[in-house]
């Protein structure tokens, strides 16, 4: 991954490209955890060994108490399920069923009503610890909120136990490198398993005008390194928080926001307004790790036919463009099974 290539070009302008492949190569690494010491990746199709629940305040209804229950399941994939809409069937975690990704990944099925939004802070664990069968009941389609991230589903998941299926899981590259891009500089690329490692290798950097400016992370994804991940907030402005707690409340998608000092990171021009977290060499490098795990990795984890394996550089990219490179991938027939 760490060569200055990019891919057959699936869509942005391809000057524009290389100029931030060349920023991106050009951003220091501030942490590199592919030597971490980590226990083998296994192949075999897992879900839970019980039943287990986490409750916490609603994201975008925060005086309100959200509960997710995690339950085994026999069926291939990914699923919530509304226990207030009786009547519609449980949505699979798919890129087919992507409603919006315009501030967060929005999933949907069916019925306007039968959705479930700002997923991605969960179904990231579906390929960050290797869960691929999983069930998810929810009273509503506003998930909780919590003040570590989303370290409480990793710990429910953990206290439930994931158990090994007499099946193995498929796992899919791309044939060749490719990229993506989008207006605003940002890009990614996907590479081959060609060392047939049978894992993910993630190179991101991202470049904020506040405090948090450059950032750059090399992992390889597995349960131990997205642990430590898990712990990243996602971030904001201050003026995006100020707006929030103000004018904001006159509009419907931010009245509710849950959003506080302890569950979110706040980065001014030039400083933060509470306390970051995963300091490496005295730098916070919340938002790199959040981006990597929380965001990369669950837009990976959208794949309903198994695990993605390979390499992607990831270079100033959000929401959209990653659900989009899944979108492409799938539409060209760009996955080939390892």
């Amino acid at each position: 991954m760490s060569a200055p290539t990019l891919g057959i070009i699936l869509d942005g302008d391809a000057e524009q490209l290389r100029r931030s492949a060349a920023a991106f190569h050009a951003t220091p690494v501030d942490q590199d955890t592919r030597d971490w010491d980590c226990a083998p990746i296994g192949r075999r199709r897992t879900t839970l060994a019980g039943e287990v629940s986490v409750t916490g305040p609603g994201t975008f209804l925060g005086r309100a108490a959200r509960t997710l229950t995690f339950g085994p399941s026999l069926t291939d994939g990914w699923w919530f399920d509304r226990s207030d809409l009786a009547d519609q069937l449980p949505i699979r975690v798919s890129t087919s069923n992507v409603w919006t990704t315009a501030r967060n990944i929005v999933l949907r099925s069916g019925s306007p009503h039968n959705y479930m939004r700002m997923v991605e802070h969960i179904i990231a664990l579906k390929l960050g610890m290797n869960l691929d069968n999983v069930v998810i009941q929810m009273e509503s389609g506003d998930p909780p909120l919590f003040d570590r991230g989303s370290m409480d589903l990793v710990e429910a998941v953990e206290r439930a136990g994931i158990v090994e299926l007499d099946e193995d899981v498929p796992r899919f590259t791309v044939r060749e490198p490719v990229t993506i891009g989008d207006a605003r500089g940002g890009f990614l690329t996907c590479y081959p398993d060609e060392a047939g490692r049978g894992t993910l290798q993630v190179d991101c950097a991202i470049d904020f005008r506040t405090a948090i400016g450059r950032q750059r992370l090399r992992t390889t994804v597995t349960p131990e390194t997205f642990r430590h991940g898990a712990q990243a907030r996602t971030n904001t402005t201050f003026a995006r928080m100020l707006f929030t707690k103000t004018v904001g409340k006159l509009f419907a998608d931010v009245r509710n926001l849950g959003y506080t000092t302890r569950n979110i990171l706040i980065a001014g021009r030039f400083g933060y307004f509470n306390e970051p977290k995963l300091i490496q060499d005295g730098k916070s490098l919340e938002a790199v790790w959040h981006r990597s795990m929380m965001d990369l990795v669950a837009a990976l984890s959208l794949m309903d036919e198994g695990r993605f394996v390979g390499g992607v550089d990831s270079y100033k990219a959000g929401h959209t463009l990653d659900v989009l490179l899944l979108k492409r991938l799938h539409r060209d027939g760009l996955f080939v099974r390892v």
